[in-house]
């Protein structure tokens, strides 16, 4: 359940740091909850910011059209301030714009739900 809860507060920190990723560990934290606490994986999936993310990706529907222009939008806002405003070094800003391609690739090949689902309450396993 700590695991499980770190992984939460790490996720929640990837929201607004555009390289930190946020759905791995959302999902392991949804991992670690099927494993330590029904409670705590009915409230993550159940979350009001996140919860339609994990569950479309765990039933493999992927990322709405608005996530994947919300996400998009902050990954390059992110990555555009830090490369010109953070550093002066060309090897960063080259290392930047790789992650920036290698995301943006990531995120466009990812299935696009035409909804969100509704959690119906039953935790779902994960193996």
């Amino acid at each position: 359940m700590a695991a499980g809860t770190a992984c939460v507060g790490i996720g929640a920190i990837g929201i607004v740091v555009p390289v930190l990723p946020t759905t791995p560990f959302l999902l392991l934290a949804a991992i670690c909850y099927t494993r330590g606490s029904e409670r705590l994986y009915r409230a993550l999936l159940s979350n009001r910011l996140f919860g339609s993310y994990i569950r479309n990706y765990l039933e493999g529907r992927g990322m709405t059209a608005k996530a994947k222009a919300w996400t998009l939008s902050l990954l390059w806002a992110g990555i555009a301030l830090t490369a010109a405003l953070a550093t002066d070094s060309l090897v960063v800003r080259m290392l930047l714009a790789a992650v920036l391609v290698g995301v943006t690739i990531h995120i466009l090949t990812v299935g696009t739900a035409s909804t969100d689902v509704e959690f119906k309450g039953k935790p779902q396993t994960v193996d």
